[in-house]
């Protein structure tokens, strides 16, 4: 299993514009084969910092996801939205397997 975890930042006033955009990108995502898990959080102390949680079964379905239309669609609305400051680490674990 591969995990990304990280932030994203964009200004505040930013927030509602982004809020569609943002569900977009999860619900599309999350209807992807192989994605086990996605989700954008608000940071409940500081405003504009987003937590980024991803799950994906592979390589093979990551790979896939970052060729998707609604990625491209999600990384076109960056300017406009301002968002900066990604911060996003990929894990690669054992599914939480018993040692």
């Amino acid at each position: 299993m591969l995990l990304i975890i990280g932030t994203i930042r964009l200004p505040p006033d930013r927030l509602e514009q982004a809020k569609p955009v943002m569900q977009s990108m999860v619900l599309a995502s999350r209807a992807e084969p192989g994605c086990l898990g996605y989700s954008y959080a608000q940071d409940v102390l500081e405003a504009g910092l987003i937590h980024v949680s991803e799950a994906w079964s592979d390589r093979v379905a990551l790979e896939t996801h970052f060729k998707s239309a609604h990625i491209a669609e999600w990384r076109a609305s960056w300017a406009e939205l301002c968002i900066g400051d990604r911060k996003l680490t990929l894990y690669e674990t054992d599914g939480g397997a018993p040692t």
